[in-house]
């Protein structure tokens, strides 16, 4: 099979890091022959970096070779923005793409260079990726083709997200001056959308209950201000007291990870929490779990589609809608009181701890290693109907 990939390397957002893990797990099929065209970053202002893989994972990356020209390939696989609806050159053509509001924005159609996307999608044949039900009922609502609009969700690196032992969580834990605490994280550009707001307001009343609590907050400087939306959730959200409660007890990381700094992160914390509003999939919930953590979720969103209760307690939450840009988005609205209980009832449950160290990696190997997402990607590809 050949196989061209238009997309984004070397930059650390959750379509180039997707895209550079499938890469790999292609490489690894010898009947794939794969080709890579590297297309611009969404924001002018990135800019490509080392680190974010191994030293040999990155060399593989940079071997991948463009498509030579007049290359009749079997397939194109776009993973970036914005979205590119039109037939390649390849018999087929897959466009990865995600709706956080359950819409398509009118951002995005104006960066597309289309009016009506449900006419650009019937007039192509190209097959929509996307990564949860919850994104496909957006694309839908677009009226895109059902038939064409197929849900492949992400996956982890179960070599490099994996429980740490005993010794090694303990040193890292020592040198975090987390000993005696209990680490909340949570991962993310920090945008609305990510329930960073909620999260601090929760963790405020945790604190005052619970003097141990700590929350770690792991942003992305690089491609968004993520530390200012961090300050400024802090001083609209919180009281005076709340905010000399929280400061004290909040770590912010802005600078890009690799993967193995980040697999460090998620073993030395010790639970994930993410009350998100809008969300394509969440992908450090995945990696959490593989990283033997318990979750806390909001309930109704992507995060359903790849989580379980032996590991992650679900955060209640209203469907709501909001007017934005002159559009009309959908969110989840998660109760701020059910995550303070929430967050309270895992302080006080190291059995649901050790129960989610066990499970959760567990789940996460049975179906959402890279290897079976890319299977699942390749099934439909293969498929000669759309079902």
């Amino acid at each position: 099979m050949k196989l061209v990939v238009e997309g984004w390397r070397f930059v650390h957002h959750s379509f180039a890091v997707a895209n550079q893990h499938q890469l790999l797990e292609f490489l690894r099929r010898p009947q794939i022959q794969v080709f890579h065209r590297d297309l611009p970053y969404l924001d002018q202002t990135w800019k490509p970096q080392s680190g974010l893989f191994t030293a040999d994972e990155e060399q593989q990356l940079r071997q991948i070779p463009p498509p030579p020209l007049y290359l009749q390939a079997d397939a194109t696989l776009r993973m970036v923005m914005p979205y590119d609806l039109s037939d390649s050159d390849s018999r087929r053509t897959y466009v990865f793409g995600t709706t956080e509001w359950r819409i398509v924005q009118q951002a995005m159609l104006k960066m597309m260079g289309i009016e009506d996307f449900a006419q650009a999608h019937q007039d192509s044949e190209t097959v929509i990726i996307t990564p949860s039900h919850w994104s496909r009922d957006g694309f839908l609502r677009a009226g895109a083709v059902p038939e064409r609009v197929r849900v492949v969700p992400h996956g982890v690196d179960t070599a490099v997200f994996h429980p740490a032992t005993a010794a090694q969580r303990q040193r890292w834990r020592q040198q975090s001056q987390l000993e005696g605490c209990f680490a909340f994280l949570n991962i993310g550009v920090m945008t609305w959308n990510k329930g960073l707001r909620m999260l601090l307001k929760a963790f405020a009343e945790v604190t005052h209950r619970y003097p141990q609590a700590r929350l770690v907050l792991k942003g992305s400087d690089a491609i968004r201000n993520s530390r200012t939306f961090v300050l400024e959730g802090l001083n609209e959200m919180l009281t005076p007291q709340e905010r000399d409660r929280v400061i004290p007890r909040l770590a912010y990381i802005g600078r890009s990870l690799s993967t193995q700094e980040l697999a460090q992160l998620y073993q030395t914390c010790d639970a994930y929490i993410s009350p998100y509003l809008a969300e394509g999939f969440n992908m450090p919930v995945l990696e959490a779990a593989a990283s033997g953590l318990p979750i806390l979720c909001t309930k109704g969103g992507s995060t359903d589609d790849f989580t379980d209760r032996r590991f992650t307690r679900y955060i209640d939450s209203e469907l709501k809608q909001v007017e934005w840009d002159h559009e009309i988005r959908d969110y989840l609205h998660p109760s701020l009181e059910h995550t303070v209980a929430l967050m309270s009832q895992l302080i006080e449950t190291p059995s649901f701890i050790e129960q989610a160290r066990r499970t959760a990696p567990e789940w996460v190997q049975q179906g959402f290693t890279w290897q079976h997402i890319v299977d699942r990607l390749l099934t439909v590809m293969d498929s000669s109907e759309i079902v």
